[in-house]
C-alpha cells in the first residue's frame, strides 16, 4: 500500500508542479545533479579573431562587419590611423545547433573565404559531467589580389587553408578559456624562405564583468623558424556589448588581416611601437527558420 501511495505522490507532483521540480526533488533526494550542456561560453562566434567554440543557432543567420582603422603609430598625417580603414562583410547560418557555416569577403589583399565549424563534444555539469567544449574549425580562402608581380600569377597561388581544434571550458559565470591548435597552408608563401605548412596554437579568454559587458583578450603563438622574422604573433584586446539582436566588439589589435591564415601568419604591427589597430566587429542575428518546439 505504501509503494502505491508513493507512486501516485510522484505522479501527482510531476503534472502539478511540472518536469523541473521533479528533478530538484530527484536531486535533493540523491545528491546528484542532473546533466546539463553549457553555453554562453562566449557572447558570439568569435573571441576577437579567433574562432571561438560558439555557435550560431539553427535556422539563425548572423550577419557581421569588421572594420579596422590603420595603425596608431602612421602619425598626425594620416590622423594616427583614422584616415585608414580596412573592411570584412561575412554572415553564418547555423545548420544544426552543432554544425555552421560561413562566408565573407574582405577589402584587404580582396579575400574571399568560406569556413564551417562542428562541435564535436559539449561541456556538460552535472552527473557525468565533461569540463570542455570542442569544436573542429576548417576554412578556405582566396586572395584576388595579386601582391606578387614578380611571380608568374596561378589561381592556385592565392589559395589559403586553415584547421582547428577548439577546446573551449567555461570555468564559472564569468570566466572563460579557449586552446586553438591551428594548422595553416598556405599555395604560396611571403617569401621563399618560409613554411607552407605553419603550426600555431591561439588562446583567448573572456572576463564577464556584467550580464551585457565583458573583456576579452586572445594571442597567436607560432613555432619558430616557420614564417619571416618580419612577421609578429597577433596580439589583441576587446570589450564586449551585448544589445538584444547585437553584439559589439571594440578592440585593440596588432593584425591588419580578419581571416585565419592573415592574422596567424602576416601580423606585422608591433604594439612595443604602436603598431595597433583600433577596430570594432558588430555581429547582429536574424531568424530566419523558426524551429520546431518538441511537445
Amino acid at each position: 500500500m505504501k509503494k502505491y501511495l508513493i507512486c501516485s505522490f510522484i505522479i501527482l507532483a510531476f503534472y502539478a508542479n511540472g518536469q523541473n521540480d521533479l528533478l530538484a526533488l530527484l536531486e535533493d533526494s540523491s545528491g546528484i545533479k542532473p546533466k546539463e550542456q553549457v553555453y554562453a561560453t562566449f557572447k558570439t562566434t568569435r573571441i576577437i579573431n579567433l574562432p571561438s567554440v560558439e555557435n550560431t543557432a539553427p535556422g539563425v543567420f548572423d550577419f557581421k562587419i569588421g572594420h579596422r582603422f590603420g595603425f596608431l603609430n602612421s602619425g598626425v598625417k594620416e590622423f594616427f590611423g583614422l584616415d585608414q580603414a580596412s573592411m570584412r562583410l561575412g554572415g553564418e547560418f547555423g545548420i544544426t545547433r552543432n554544425f555552421m557555416v560561413g562566408i565573407g569577403r574582405s577589402t584587404f589583399e580582396k579575400t574571399i573565404d568560406g569556413y564551417f565549424k562542428w562541435v564535436i563534444v559539449r561541456q556538460t555539469t552535472g552527473a557525468g559531467s565533461f569540463p570542455f567544449t570542442i569544436s573542429a574549425f576548417a576554412s578556405s580562402a582566396i586572395k584576388t589580389l595579386n601582391t606578387n608581380p614578380d611571380r608568374q600569377y596561378f589561381i592556385s597561388n592565392n589559395l589559403f587553408y586553415v584547421g582547428q581544434l577548439l577546446v573551449g571550458t567555461k570555468l564559472s559565470n564569468s570566466f572563460s578559456l579557449q586552446l586553438s591548435p591551428t594548422l595553416v597552408h598556405r599555395n604560396l608563401t611571403q617569401t621563399r624562405a618560409e613554411k607552407n605548412d605553419v603550426l600555431a596554437i591561439g588562446a583567448g579568454g573572456r572576463i564577464k564583468l556584467t550580464k551585457r559587458t565583458s573583456l576579452n583578450a586572445e594571442y597567436v603563438y607560432l613555432l619558430p623558424g616557420q614564417i619571416a622574422s618580419d612577421f609578429k604573433p597577433s596580439l589583441s584586446v576587446g570589450f564586449d556589448i551585448e544589445t538584444g539582436g547585437h553584439v559589439f566588439q571594440l578592440h585593440a589589435t596588432n593584425s591588419t588581416s580578419m581571416i585565419e591564415k592573415g592574422y596567424i601568419t602576416e601580423t606585422v604591427g608591433d604594439w612595443a611601437k604602436g603598431g595597433i589597430h583600433f577596430g570594432f566587429n558588430i555581429s547582429r542575428v536574424f531568424t530566419i527558420k523558426k524551429q520546431k518546439v518538441k511537445k
